[in-house]
């Protein structure tokens, strides 16, 4: 679901990717939706740099992200499988395996790219 980003959103999407000065996506035009997948697909060079960037954050802020998820309200379907693995592996360590296998079953059951 498409959303437009809050100012929450952006402080994070800002702390995950220092480099993004546009909230645009540079392929489609458009602007970012979602948080995960501009850091994975324009800004992380590689899973590694994926996951450094993740682990910038705070418990709360990936309980947010967690929180959008389930909500429906944050795309995971634009990941590259390895970095929604890695996803899950962060939250499964710093969270709770609970929580991940929730956001396992919210990937399996919306896994569509949203522009």
């Amino acid at each position: 679901m498409p959303r437009e980003l809050t100012e929450k959103d952006i402080a994070i999407l800002k702390k995950l990717a220092p480099e993004c000065g546009d909230l645009t996506c540079s392929g489609s035009g458009h602007m970012f939706h979602s948080i995960l997948p501009p850091v994975s697909n324009h800004f992380a060079e590689d899973n590694n740099d994926f996951i450094q960037r993740i682990n910038r954050l705070s418990d709360d802020e990936l309980t947010y992200i967690i929180e959008m998820i389930l909500k429906g309200q944050e795309s995971m379907g634009c990941l590259p499988i390895e970095d929604v693995e890695a996803l899950i592996r962060i939250i499964h360590d710093r969270i709770s395996a609970d929580t991940a296998q929730k956001v396992v079953t919210a990937y399996e059951s919306g896994g569509e790219c949203e522009h």
